[in-house]
């Protein structure tokens, strides 16, 4: 029988769980419990124990309710107060001298839900490979994001904040080198550490980002105020700290999806979506996430500026990024065909090699998803490139590499938003993926994404062109793994961007 790993940290000793090469300590505390008078606070630092502490089972989770009956990712909720925690495998635990490279992953879910606790994010391959894995947790929907009087905005991104600095201070006891962390996240996680990457506040936490499929945010803070008002006024309580603490987190909980919306922000979508609306929005600039209300906010001290503006300013100019999509994202099928498509994309602005690029995507995945090409590009895609491009005018193009994720489900038949997932952690057999993959994904696939995700983590450096040498280039995973020049075409013209 072998013995529980121990280590010992700034706040006290953890007992763990040992695994097949690694250890795991589950819902190991960063900040205290955000509640009573620390809730709707910046997150505060955990207080110490006495004595030595199980970390065997995951923590208490913020979200309370899963993003849909049933999701693409396993995501549980674990029910408890404490939710302000961290979940490390290592391969390493107590050994300082072992200074491995630390990769910290932020879950996705609209910033309203999704868990760190889910069995798709199990570090076991990353310990394989030599990678401390951190998983954190952040407050999310109207308790993360949304605004009142009396209480700081982006309260989500100051939880991932104190967890990058708990990272700093205690992951050496991990076997992690706290001077070569990457944070990671995917979707609204992708979006944060994006937005880490534009905040002051982060400088020094991170040498290295990695965000798949990044939905950022940039709220203003005068949109932000009158979602918050209207849901106080919903509930019936003042629109101040006082207020809000009045309301258990119960009925909050209950009524925030309701409110969760930026009013005439929200296009079309269905049998017929609105393609035309939606390419104006992706040349505006405006977010995936534009017309939701709880998520990062452009607050003057978090976020003093929008990430784009950010980074075209030299902000995160000395980090490593490596970001990318997957080829269909939020794919939907839709009445739309592709010669109505085609007359919006001229309209435009896209010219004839990037509606040539257009065509061949409708031939890979059938008319049916004719329109949902379109409105990936000016959604995820065309935001990707216009962050690049921006990160490349900050003096950062030549540390910048982009992915993009084209590996079909034999299931769904297209390359949709979460399938790159057990692909970079490696964990094709994990629960849930078999539904959402098929039962025979391909695992030589698998290690060479993850292998770069690892190369990445522990190097800063990916043997494809970066963006400073070719500005839509990609490396494309799936469908003949190759680099791909012209991966982002259609999206960078969608964007205005080339």
């Amino acid at each position: 029988m072998s013995t529980a790993p121990e280590v010992s940290t700034r706040s006290g000793r953890l007992r763990g769980v040992q695994r097949p090469g690694s250890a795991a300590f589950l819902g190991v505390p960063f900040a205290r419990a955000p509640v009573g008078p620390l809730r709707f606070a910046a997150p505060q630092p955990a207080q110490p124990w006495e004595g030595v502490r199980p970390a065997t089972a995951h923590g208490p989770t913020p979200q309370r309710v899963p993003f849909a009956p049933v999701t693409t990712i396993p995501e549980p909720s674990v029910p408890g107060e404490a939710t302000l925690n961290v979940d490390v495998f290592t391969p390493a635990p107590g050994d300082r001298a072992a200074l491995l490279p630390v990769l910290v992953w932020v879950h996705g879910g609209g910033y309203f839900a999704g868990s760190p606790a889910s069995p798709w994010y199990d570090g076991a391959a990353f310990n394989r490979d030599g990678v401390v894995t951190v998983n954190v947790s952040y407050r999310l929907g109207f308790d993360g994001f949304g605004w009142m009087q009396g209480a700081p905005l982006n309260r989500g991104l100051l939880d991932q904040l104190a967890a990058l600095r708990w990272v700093r201070e205690n992951v050496r006891d991990f076997g992690g080198d706290p001077g070569r962390v990457t944070v990671a996240g995917q979707s609204a996680g992708g979006g944060s550490v994006l937005s880490l990457l534009a905040s002051p506040s982060a400088a020094g936490l991170f040498r290295r980002v990695l965000s798949h499929s990044p939905a950022t945010s940039d709220l203003s803070p005068a949109l932000a105020e009158g979602a918050g008002r209207r849901f106080a006024a919903h509930l019936g309580v003042t629109p101040d700290l006082a207020g809000w603490r009045s309301v258990p987190e119960a009925a909050v909980v209950a009524a925030e999806r309701g409110f969760n919306a930026v009013p005439g922000r929200a296009a079309r979508t269905g049998a017929s979506p609105d393609v035309a609306a939606a390419l104006r929005a992706g040349r505006r600039g405006t977010s995936v996430l534009g017309s939701t209300a709880f998520a990062p906010v452009v607050d003057g001290a978090v976020l003093p500026v929008d990430v784009a503006t950010a980074l075209a300013g030299g902000t995160g100019a000395d980090v490593d990024v490596l970001a990318g999509t997957t080829r269909d994202e939020f794919a939907a099928p839709a009445a739309t065909g592709a010669e109505e498509v085609v007359r919006e994309l001229v309209a435009a602005g896209v010219d004839a090699e990037g509606v040539a690029a257009y065509r061949a995507e409708v031939a890979r995945t059938g008319e049916r998803f004719a329109a949902n090409r379109a409105l990936v590009a000016a959604g995820f895609r065309a935001e990707l490139v216009r962050l690049a491009a921006a990160r490349a005018r900050g003096g950062a193009g030549a540390r910048t590499w982009l992915f993009d994720f084209a590996e079909r489900s034999s299931v769904e038949g297209v390359a949709a938003h979460c399938h790159d997932l057990p692909y970079a952690f490696d964990l094709l057999d994990a629960p849930g993926v078999a539904r959402v993959l098929g039962e025979h994904p391909d695992r030589e696939l698998a290690q060479r994404v993850h292998g770069d995700w690892v190369r990445f983590v522990r190097d800063g450096a990916l043997p494809w062109p970066a963006v400073a040498g070719s500005a839509v280039g990609a490396q494309r995973y799936g469908g003949g793994t190759a680099f791909d020049p012209r991966a982002y075409l259609l999206d960078a013209q969608v964007a205005g961007v080339v």
